[in-house]
């Protein structure tokens, strides 16, 4: 009995884990090696950056700055800054705002703040469900000379009640997925589960 009940368990989760989308990352950079060094994160402009929520991501990414290996340093001495932007919302008022891109990609006004809110999308069934849709938006400046040397975008959905919604979850996955294989190749997008 326990063994079955184990494995009804293994298979519930798994078909969570299934149906959670893929985030989708985009990434730019110059093309060349980025020096390793150190790096402040902090928040863009609009966004409070004392609150739990920027906390959240600014050390997951943090984190994963470390892991392709940074080190933490002081916005006014580090290298890098690594300017932070965070947004939940719907996929179509997320779509609204600005590209990603600021100073490679050739995008136009920058980063912008974020708002807050919950969608719906529709399951097996036809039956609604809650959906939320975070965007994570990373850019790298030299600290000397303002010049970007990386920017990325992760984009990732997830059912509202479910551990894939949670805001540390969040945080890490799509951390995770945007520093994955940095610095990635240049205008490319791609899907990272």
């Amino acid at each position: 009995m326990y063994r079955l009940a184990s494995a009804a368990l293994l298979l519930s989760l798994g078909a969570c884990a299934a149906r959670t989308p893929p985030i989708e990352v985009t990434r730019f950079n110059l093309g060349t090696p980025i020096e390793r060094g150190s790096v402040a994160v902090r928040a863009n402009d609009g966004q409070d950056q004392q609150s739990l929520a920027f906390r959240l991501y600014a050390g997951a990414v943090s984190d994963e700055l470390g892991r392709v290996g940074y080190v933490p340093g002081q916005e006014e001495t580090s290298l890098y800054l690594a300017t932070v932007d965070v947004a939940t919302g719907t996929r179509a008022a997320l779509a609204t705002r600005s590209p990603v891109s600021i100073g490679i990609g050739g995008g136009t006004g920058g980063f912008r703040g974020g708002g807050v809110g919950l969608g719906a999308s529709f399951g097996l069934g036809g039956r609604p469900r809650d959906t939320v849709v975070t965007e994570l938006r990373v850019q790298m400046t030299r600290r000397s000379d303002g010049t970007t040397v990386w920017e990325g975008r992760a984009q990732g959905e997830a059912q509202v009640g479910t551990d894939a919604a949670d805001p540390d979850v969040a945080a890490r996955r799509l951390a995770a997925a945007l520093f994955s294989d940095f610095p990635g190749n240049n205008g490319e997008t791609v899907s990272v589960r």
